[in-house]
């Protein structure tokens, strides 16, 4: 896994984010617009995943669009992210977009080192994984949450689930007493993915000012 890295390198808070090529054709937009949100000096590491499908997948499971099956290699990749969390003093965020968002999501069920989880559009129609929200309890303070309205109009059955699974996380977190937001965005899953990721992180760093 490659690292990228932006922002003001001595900075308190980092920002942990899994991308792909597409997500690093946008990212300068994206941090620009997250000094612009917050006026927070921070340093942004942009972890460039290797297989999407596997690396970011908890567990197992068939494809659901083209043919390629999701795999089981989260746990490896959280343990490869941990270890840019060395210092004990730091301010640490993880988020992402799509299944780098449910990867940022079950991350904070496994470790409390994350002070919020920015999860854009998150692909949360992943299979079992309301289930595994159910039988869990997050461990992290703040959670962002969002999705575009047009997302759930889909004639793939699977992903048509998006809005329900989302909707239902919301209301399972903040049962709980999570500081958690849902919002939703105009229009599809691929419309404007850096500033709804941009917003994600703001939201969650602005909870600690």
């Amino acid at each position: 896994m490659d690292k990228l890295e932006y922002g003001k390198q001595n900075a308190a808070v980092t920002l942990l984010q899994l991308v792909d090529e597409h997500d690093l054709e946008t990212i300068d937009r994206e941090i620009a617009l997250i000094q612009e949100n917050t006026k927070t000096d921070f340093r942004l590491i942009a972890c460039r995943v290797d297989n999407w499908n596997h690396d970011l997948s908890p567990w197992k499971a068939p494809a659901v669009f083209g043919k390629e099956d999701f795999g089981d290699g989260a746990a490896d990749t959280m343990r490869e992210i941990m270890e840019l969390c060395r210092d004990k003093d730091g301010i640490y965020y993880i988020g992402g977009y799509s299944l780098a968002g449910l990867f940022a999501l079950w991350t904070a069920y496994q470790t409390d080192l994350f002070r919020g989880v920015a999860a854009a559009s998150p692909s949360i129609w992943f299979p079992e994984f309301i289930d595994f929200m159910k039988a869990g309890e997050i461990k992290s303070r703040n959670i962002y949450l969002s999705l575009g309205d047009k997302e759930e109009k889909t004639r793939n059955p699977v992903m048509a689930t998006v809005g329900d699974r989302i909707r239902e996380a919301y209301s399972l977190l903040k049962d709980q007493g999570a500081n958690c937001v849902l919002e939703w965005n105009e229009g599809n899953h691929f419309k404007d993915a850096d500033r709804r990721t941009a917003r994600a992180f703001s939201w969650v760093m602005q909870q600690d000012i």
